[in-house]
């Protein structure tokens, strides 16, 4: 049995303003229509002996993993919940101990979420050749042959060759990332692949291994698990005993020290989409080689990536650039400067300015909401509540608010009283009067809500009552 490991942690800044640290590219559509989550879940189909995914993700994006995997109908194994980022080591470690609960020793398949891979038929090729040498507890990685001589990769260098047809090799070393002519070497040489970061193991190899090479990381990831939880459809982790794991990835951790260390390259149609110039590498082009999405005039524009979400954008005489606009930010940048966008992050959390953290439109286990207008005193939101789905019994001590049903029907309590609302009908929630919102129908439920009192924020919340086992938001 091979199960995918999905690690969907991390928060995608050098995408901003599309990735947001609430809202982080593995999650949202920069590819085609689906997420990058799913379309790593998705391209799996086809493989013999897939079992269900373990997919390991921060604990802040849980619902949203959840109601991506049901979308595509995938019930997974586990949904890991890491209180704070730790890198893969530990996050491996945690899925290979939640793997081995039922006395099985499955080969773990390791995969970023946030990967694009166009040549499925060599993806699977290439995990049943990985197959073969991991159930002889051998640790695989998976390189991908180079086409250009990339700065922004490591790369892994091979050794003996195992076998011919598949290029399969001994790992002679890891090295970072090199400069411009050291890349081009490396690309020449043909000894080298770029390291995509994907593995295979059974369970019982890579915790032997993380044993010898990380107990500092293997034997805190043990308690962690064994002291865990299940929460709804969730494995929670305690934050106490998690934030003190070390930071490792699994490379340094692991794979540099192991002399079981097999790669594995093919030629994939491989990016990790870690930039905006990796967007523009991977998207469909127009003759002038643009990427275009969303509403967009261009005039003498040539090999740019230019992206609107609500807004006409209009450009004129530029090349390689980069504009993004989304709701509430603008990025304008040359597309060999897009490595700085995390210096842009920097500054607004600094500021502690919202943009770095979220976007205007903020999703719930029970729909979504989002800001249409903010003044002092006052607040305006659209708000969308999924078929059958409620929102927590809850009162403010800061704020009154008004709701106007706009499609839909909504069931409101409102203190004592029951009310259904339909269409154009409305209510007045007083300050500090325990309500709640659901809808009842099958279609989503869209209102319009308006806040009104001294105090504005979210956590201006005292829930009594929550089917999703939330405390705060």
């Amino acid at each position: 049995m091979i199960i995918p490991v999905i690690l969907a942690g991390g928060s995608g800044t050098r995408l901003w303003p599309l990735s947001r640290e609430l809202y982080p590219k593995q999650l949202i559509d920069i590819y085609n229509e689906n997420t990058m989550l799913q379309n790593t879940v998705l391209r799996l189909q086809g493989i013999e002996s897939i079992g269900s995914p373990i997919v390991v993700c921060n604990e802040e994006h849980r619902f949203m993993t959840a109601e991506q995997l049901r979308k595509i109908q995938i019930d997974p194994e586990a949904i890991i919940l890491e209180p704070v980022g730790r890198n893969t080591a530990p996050a491996i470690a945690l899925a290979a101990l939640k793997a081995m609960e039922n006395n099985s020793d499955p080969i773990l398949l390791v995969l970023p979420a946030d990967h694009v891979i166009k040549k499925i038929a060599q993806f699977h090729a290439a995990i049943q050749t990985g197959l073969t040498y991991a159930e002889e507890d051998n640790l695989i990685t998976f390189g991908i042959i180079p086409d250009s001589p990339e700065t922004g990769y490591g790369y892994i260098k091979k050794g003996q060759i195992l076998e011919t047809k598949t290029g399969a090799a001994k790992i002679e070393k890891f090295v970072e990332k090199p400069n411009l002519k050291t890349a081009q070497e490396y690309v020449e040489s043909r000894s080298y692949c770029w390291n995509s970061g994907m593995f295979m193991f059974k369970a019982s190899a890579i915790i032997k291994e993380l044993e010898i090479y990380a107990p500092e990381i293997m034997m805190p990831c043990k308690d962690v698990i064994a002291n865990g939880v299940q929460d709804l459809d969730f494995f929670r982790l305690g934050l106490e005993g998690f934030k003190n794991i070390p930071s490792d990835s699994i490379d340094y951790a692991v794979m540099e020290k192991t002399s079981k260390g097999i790669v594995i390259p093919f030629d994939a149609g491989w990016n990790d989409l870690g930039s905006f110039d990796a967007l523009w590498q991977t998207g469909q082009k127009d003759g002038n080689l643009n990427v275009i999405k969303g509403d967009v005039l261009t005039h003498d524009v040539k090999e740019s990536y230019i992206s609107s979400e609500s807004s006409l954008i209009a450009a004129i005489g530029i090349e390689k650039f980069v504009i993004v606009e989304t709701k509430d930010a603008i990025l304008v940048s040359p597309r060999d400067r897009v490595q700085d966008v995390k210096k842009i992050v920097k500054q607004l959390k600094d500021h502690n300015r919202t943009e770095s953290i979220t976007h205007r439109k903020v999703y719930r286990p029970w729909g979504s909401y989002e800001t249409m207008d903010i003044e002092p005193r006052f607040q305006v939101k659209r708000i969308t509540v999924k078929p059958g789905a409620k929102l927590s019994l809850q009162k403010h001590f800061h704020r009154a608010e008004h709701w106007t049903v706009v499609s839909g029907a909504a069931m409101v309590t409102r203190g004592e009283d029951l009310m259904l609302l339909k269409e154009d009908e409305s209510t007045y929630i007083p300050l500090g009067t325990l309500h709640r919102l659901e809808n009842p129908g099958k279609i989503p439920l869209e209102l319009i809500e308006v806040q009104s009192g001294s105090y504005l924020g979210e956590d201006d919340i005292v829930r009594f009552d929550d089917v999703y086992g939330r405390k705060k938001d």
